[in-house]
């Protein structure tokens, strides 16, 4: 019998993000996975050379040099800088096989569903039928995504967001804690849903909506790039 070989994997980002998706990994695991924590990278100085719960801060994005096999996820974003991603990942200049799924064990998935690199899925997600999640997506715990939701590259979707049916998220929307979004309604790309929100019709690129039911507040803001403490 052949026995796997362990993996070895860094954390991009030792955040809460970071700190979650080392506990996804863990469980996994537990189950019979071989994910080797190698540590976290992260940009923030007064962090290096630290342990968080057991794994080490190894340094900045330029340590990933050192390590040319490890798979690699990165793990930064807030709702004040949810487009640090997609940033960091170009940065990081990998191709897309260096890139980690993490789906934790407790998430349901179903046969059929599509999920790209770099993606992480946390604890109690539920997809139920023909969900397409692009790369580098955050799925946070206890999210409901029913049938034929399409989650775009770099989106988050925090804890307990629940979307109808045919719903689609634009690359780099963030939808907030809680948020419930309508059936057949659109999230446009870099947009922000607030904590709470009912969806109830298509909200436009770049804008952030929030409230019962949701509305306009402003245009959204840009992020930069750091991996820093500002930066989850």
């Amino acid at each position: 019998m052949t026995v796997a070989t362990e993996r070895e994997l860094l954390i991009v980002g030792a955040g809460g993000f970071g700190r979650e998706t080392v506990e996804a990994v863990r469980a996994l695991n537990a189950v019979g996975a071989r994910w080797r924590l190698a540590g976290y990278l992260d940009d923030d100085p007064a962090r290096h050379g630290t342990m968080i719960e057991g794994i080490p801060v190894l340094g900045g994005i330029e340590k990933l040099g050192d390590m040319p096999d490890a798979s690699v996820v990165v793990c930064t974003g807030r709702p004040g800088n949810y487009r640090s991603r997609p940033a960091i990942v170009e940065r990081l200049g990998l191709p897309s096989e260096r890139y980690a799924t993490i789906i934790h064990p407790s998430a349901s998935v179903p046969v059929g569903s599509r999920i790209g690199p770099g993606t992480v899925l946390l604890a109690q997600t539920a997809l139920t039928t023909a969900i397409t999640i692009g790369s580098h997506v955050a799925v946070m715990p206890h999210v409901v995504l029913t049938h034929d939701d399409v989650i775009d590259d770099f989106a988050t979707m925090a804890s307990g967001v629940c979307l109808g049916g045919n719903v689609r998220v634009g690359p780099c929307a963030y939808v907030g804690a809680g948020a419930l979004v309508r059936e057949n309604c659109s999230i446009g790309s870099g947009a922000l849903v607030g904590m709470g929100a009912i969806v109830t019709r298509d909200i436009p690129d770049d804008e952030v909506w929030a409230g019962v039911p949701a509305r306009y507040i402003r245009k959204a803001g840009a992020a930069g790039a750091g991996v820093g403490p500002e930066e989850r």
